[in-house]
């Protein structure tokens, strides 16, 4: 294969089909029916492996890979389908931390190539399509398919799963899920299936009677994650963060290493915990399983982007949260660490709730302020305004390299500087 027919297969995928990360509205589809059609051309690969669907507003993708890891470490050969990708469009669909070849890229688009001109099918879609055919082909032991934004009308909702989660239920992407906790939830709760275990990450007062109606409309069995699993961070260490785990009260996994930084992964430690639990009948996993794969998960599954620590001296620190709730996380954890003074390199996509995550930020900071090489991306002069209005101040950068450059200029030693505000932002430096 030459490097070219890669690129050119590359070229398609991104100009000619929708891609919401990088447009926005104009590339979100609201029903199922491309996703169904580009399936049954294909001999509808969804059905042909086990599937664990994983559903919610933030943490998704941590649970994703938290459960990759424990399943990998137990010998199976397991899918992971995820997105959006940061560097390379191949790290949306992986096999034991493998990503899926170029070859078979171009392949696949070769095969969907005239159905795409008919039907004219978004970018997500397409991705999605491709894991499936990949994992089908493959004849992986699992795969791990998380959803886009939503979950009823999410184009990975037509597998029948073992397993559904959602993580969480927080304020994102109200314009196409709903304005409200119970609307957003009633959206996620779409993919709960009839008959299918569920787990619910974390309850909340406002979501857990619209989970516990579905589940019970659907017969299928619910266990929420927070009230049987406690995970308590007791240490911090350069790559892994140690929790005492407690079920119902007992002391369950002491000391359990966990390849990630931030106490905030308690909460997706416990949902992934409680979801392994609920595949012992299909699959067999010991505790030495659990503690290998979550001490090994970057390297098993290949994660990044997430508390990633990319610079020293100073400490550069990027993640890649994007609402209110997930930078609110960060920001608390930020607090935890030694530093002299906090610089921050901050963009933003312009259909998020831009004033109530400027009223997050710290006002003691100084601010790098950058907009992400995507149309989707909001003007930095915009930005700048905003978070000026919100007591923020620092100056416009015509890239986010640069305003990381400026940032390392500025910065002594023993300051932290902290990339994020988007995903797009973090792609643009890790």
């Amino acid at each position: 294969m030459k490097k070219s027919d890669y690129q050119g297969t590359l070229d398609f995928l991104f100009s000619q089909l929708p891609m919401f990360q990088r447009i926005g509205a104009a590339a979100y589809r609201k029903d199922l029916t491309n996703i169904k059609a580009i399936c049954a051309a294909l001999g509808h690969p969804e059905r042909r492996f086990p599937v664990i669907h994983v559903a919610g507003t933030n943490g998704k993708g941590s649970v994703c890979f938290l459960l990759s890891a424990i399943l990998q470490a137990a010998g199976l050969k397991t899918g992971l389908c995820v997105s959006p990708h940061y560097r390379d469009f191949r790290e949306r669909t992986r096999i034991n931390g493998q990503y899926v070849s170029r070859a078979f890229v171009v392949d696949f688009t070769a095969r969907i190539r005239q159905l795409a001109q008919d039907i004219q099918p978004s970018f997500f879609e397409i991705s999605t399509a491709m894991a499936f055919d990949y994992f089908a082909r493959q004849k992986v032991d699992v795969a791990i398919i998380e959803t886009g934004m939503g979950g009823r009308l999410d184009s990975t909702n037509i597998v029948a799963p073992l397993l559904s989660v959602i993580t969480n239920i927080g304020f994102d992407h109200t314009e196409y899920l709903g304005g409200t906790l119970p609307l957003i939830a009633g959206e996620k709760a779409g993919i709960i299936k009839p008959g299918v275990p569920v787990v619910i990450g974390e309850s909340a007062p406002e979501t857990e009677p619209v989970f516990r109606a579905k589940a019970t409309e659907c017969h299928a069995p619910i266990a929420f994650a927070d009230k049987v699993y406690h995970a308590v961070p007791v240490s911090t260490l350069e790559t892994h963060t140690v929790f005492d785990v407690y079920r119902s009260g007992e002391l369950l996994y002491p000391q359990l290493p966990v390849n990630l930084r931030g106490g905030f992964q308690a909460k997706n430690l416990q949902t992934a915990l409680q979801a392994a639990e609920l595949l012992q009948p299909y699959f067999s996993m010991e505790e030495s399983h659990i503690r290998e794969g979550l001490h090994k998960l970057r390297a098993l599954t290949r994660f990044m982007g997430r508390w990633d620590f990319i610079g020293r001296n100073p400490a550069i620190l990027c993640d890649s949260a994007h609402n209110a709730a997930g930078i609110a996380t960060v920001l608390s954890e930020l607090k935890s660490l030694p530093f002299k003074r906090l610089h921050i390199v901050f963009g933003m996509v312009k259909d998020k709730d831009i004033a109530a995550i400027l009223r997050l930020l710290p006002k003691t900071a100084t601010y790098y302020f950058c907009k992400a090489d995507i149309p989707r991306g909001l003007a930095v002069e915009d930005l700048r305004r905003q978070a000026a209005e919100a007591g923020l101040h620092g100056k416009a950068y015509s890239s986010v390299k640069n305003a990381l450059r400026a940032a390392k200029r500025v910065a002594d030693k023993e300051d932290l500087i902290f990339v994020g505000g988007s995903i797009f932002v973090v792609a643009e430096v890790i």
